[in-house]
């Protein structure tokens, strides 16, 4: 498939190094010539310098058989018209948008981007996408890791294994037999730094970091099994109100339970904007990382501070700086992801990367087979996909103990219908099913050939 990337920054770059290894024809655009050589000397990708919303340079970067643009760019206008331009001067047929004001967002419903107006096929808003992540991440505090899975039935949990696990040592496939009703199983398993999907004789240790797949339902009960204890939520103080920290305070308001939350923001017009938009949450115009004014905020009676502000360091120290104050859980923003190792040193609970929230995006609309959701793990070392299972896939049909996945791919769960079971070695895997598999990114081709449709489909 031959892809256009507009924009060398973060994002682009992450979905150029997901899609070049994957041996796409990746171009890359950005007016930064120094950020389209970092792409072309690490990547496998061709990279022009320019504006990528001009036809010339599109017509240079081979838009007239591009077979899709992304365009993720740091200007919602910008990102609007190169989707334009691709569509009305070079007939691309997928056009992706990443637009961040929330005032586009809500255009959305008025047909905006319908193909005879603004043709835009998808449209990313990472705003959106992390403070989903926050959610989550707050609805599981003892879990670093947390995305929900079939249409919000299943869900996958980081859990970091301490001394006191009660099932430390314990080979998988006895988990399986002591807890028979449990629907959850273990996908991967990180040690020592090294990711892997675990065969049933594998063991837990003390300081694994393992990914579990639950049934909704069960996740208390997975939780308290891997020794995690569940505590309701019910004081939140956000730092940062900008898009994200605002958008996470609007959602806590929907709740039909009661959430008392705060935030803090530095800048004023900000401070501002956020207490005009809310109604019960009390805005505090100040330092994020200020001890009297973490004190106002009665952070030591918190049940957990969520650190959204746009600059990593400030996250990092905010939430340091709570948890010394006696909040028991803490949970950072964090765009580089070699800050990633610092927050076991620094007792930050979880964070969150908008980076890989955006990317896995953005990949859900580009894999092939009926791909619903993708949920792109670590430095992208491994994948979670769902999909759906067409007739003409190679899996259709056979029990899982027959479907030859590639080692380093597990199922985490079925869905049948509306129902989600967990899968074993004797479930049929039946047209129409949805499946959710762990994988390993060097697996993530041999999975996609397993979910692909004949060409006779389209």
């Amino acid at each position: 498939m031959k892809v256009i990337i507009c924009g060398a920054g973060q994002v682009g770059w992450q979905i150029a190094r997901h899609l070049s290894g994957e041996k796409n024809d990746v171009t890359i655009i950005d007016n930064n010539a120094d950020l389209v050589r970092r792409a072309t000397e690490s990547l496998d990708v061709q990279g022009v310098a320019g504006f990528a919303s001009y036809p010339d340079v599109l017509e240079r970067a081979g838009a007239r058989d591009a077979d899709m643009i992304i365009a993720a760019t740091y200007s919602d206008e910008v990102n609007m018209v190169i989707c334009q331009v691709a569509h009305s001067v070079f007939g691309i047929t997928r056009k992706i948008a990443r637009l961040r004001a929330q005032s586009y967002m809500d255009a959305i419903y008025s047909d905006l981007y319908r193909r005879d107006h603004l043709p835009i096929d998808v449209v990313i808003s990472p705003e959106r996408e992390v403070a989903e992540a926050a959610l989550q991440r707050l609805s599981a505090p003892s879990a670093f890791d947390t995305e929900s899975f079939m249409d919000g039935r299943a869900q996958l949990l980081g859990i970091f294994l301490d001394e006191d696990c009660p099932v430390l040592n314990t080979p998988l496939r006895q988990l399986t037999d002591l807890f028979s009703t449990l629907r959850a199983i273990v996908v991967g398993i990180r040690r020592e730094g090294r990711l892997f999907a675990p065969e049933p004789n594998d063991q837990l240790f003390a300081s694994d970091q393992i990914y579990v797949f639950s049934h909704v339902d069960d996740v208390k009960r997975t939780l308290d099994i891997f020794g995690k204890a569940t505590k309701k939520q019910e004081r939140i103080v956000i730092i940062g109100g900008g898009n994200v920290g605002l958008a996470v305070a609007r959602a806590l308001e929907s709740r039909t339970d009661r959430i008392r939350a705060k935030i803090i923001e530095q800048s004023r017009p900000q401070a501002e904007k956020a207490a005009d938009s809310l109604e019960r949450t009390i805005v505090l115009n100040g330092d994020g990382m200020s001890m009297e004014l973490l004190a106002e905020a009665n952070i030591d009676r918190a049940d957990a501070v969520l650190a959204v502000t746009d600059d990593d360091k400030i996250n990092i120290l905010a939430a340091v700086r709570a948890k010394q104050a006696g909040c028991p859980m803490a949970i950072a923003l964090i765009n580089d992801p070699t800050l990633v190792p610092l927050m076991g040193a620094l007792d930050i609970d979880a964070y969150i990367n908008p980076r890989a929230t955006t990317v896995s995006s953005i990949l859900r609309h580009i894999r092939h087979g009926r791909v619903r959701a993708i949920y792109s793990i670590g430095d992208a070392e491994a994948e979670v996909i769902e999909a759906q299972v067409l007739s003409t896939s190679p899996i259709a049909g056979r029990p899982i103990r027959d479907i030859e996945f590639p080692e380093g791919v597990l199922m985490g769960a079925l869905m049948k219908g509306d129902k989600v079971v967990k899968p074993t070695g004797d479930t049929r895997v039946e047209e129409g099913d949805v499946i959710a598999l762990f994988c390993m990114s060097g697996d993530v081709p041999e999975v996609e050939r397993l979910l692909q449709v004949s060409i006779d489909f389209f």
